[in-house]
């Protein structure tokens, strides 16, 4: 039977275990996978590369072959125009793939996010955590780009400076969706459904060719696509042609990204806690 000084002594020894706060919570989670990738860097420099490829063969190549586009009634170089849209691009890509292959392999296989749940960590906490690195690493490439960029002399506006933003602000709207995408996925062949959404949208991103050059319907559709509005967002801050449709895109990104988070926090409520 213990002792009034023995129950005094175990009270003091215990220490209580409170919930992480929110921002607490996604450090954490942003921490653990930074270790992870510590040591695959050249995982980040592939994705770098990619669109610095699209832009010195199609901007740099097919631009030799183009005169200038206008942009918001400004006249720029094929490059200055197609730049902006692989950095929009860079930031989409990135997220897509952390939201997507790397969420399903530790849903589905490792079982992490179950493991953690066994910690005061709560589904929330895995979301925000999950979006955040995700947005994180898209946008580490978009940085990166933006920086070649710079050194090719293909920003032509102070605006560039919001551009690190609204990349940060793409790769949160694309990680919160495909993550909410990726609970639906039941095996590695639904993925094939994950490429056939990426092809059409980078390509139909006003990326390459103004959007203009759509008619009617198939202009409407674009415009309503989410990396159109990224794309467009970005060249509009590189050229220093900001208006009103600059907050259209903003907003919409925002929206897309809340509206995610909250699907993926039902989602993983469904399948991890029931």
């Amino acid at each position: 039977m213990s002792t009034p000084a023995s129950t005094q002594l175990l009270a003091s020894n215990t220490t209580e275990v409170r919930p992480l706060t929110r921002v607490a919570a996604t450090r954490l989670l942003v921490l653990r996978n930074y270790i992870v990738y510590r040591d695959a860097w050249k995982l980040f420099l592939t994705g770098f590369l990619e669109p610095l490829f699209y832009l010195l063969s199609i901007g740099i190549g097919v631009g030799a072959l183009v005169d200038s586009f206008a942009v918001g009634g400004k006249e720029v170089s094929y490059a200055t125009f197609v730049a902006p849209g692989m950095l929009a691009a860079s930031a989409f890509n990135g997220a897509l793939l952390d939201s997507t292959f790397n969420v399903f392999f530790k849903l589905k296989y490792v079982k992490l996010y179950d493991q953690m749940l066994a910690t005061p960590l709560s589904t929330g906490d895995i979301a925000r955590g999950e979006i955040a690195w995700g947005q994180l690493r898209g946008s580490s490439y978009a940085a990166m780009f933006l920086l070649v960029m710079l050194a090719m002399g293909l920003i032509e506006s102070w605006w560039a400076v919001l551009a690190l933003p609204a990349v940060l602000l793409i790769g949160f709207a694309f990680s919160a969706v495909c993550m909410a995408a990726t609970t639906w996925m039941r095996n590695f062949q639904d993925f094939d459904k994950i490429t056939l959404v990426q092809l059409p949208l980078f390509l139909f991103s006003a990326t390459f060719f103004p959007i203009d050059t759509y008619a009617g319907p198939v202009r409407w559709i674009v415009e309503c696509t989410p990396l159109y509005r990224g794309v467009v967002l970005c060249r509009e801050l590189t050229t220093g042609t900001v208006s009103e449709a600059s907050l259209v895109s903003v907003v919409y990104l925002l929206v897309m990204g809340v509206v995610g988070l909250m699907v993926v926090r039902r989602r993983l409520d469904t399948l991890l806690l029931t």
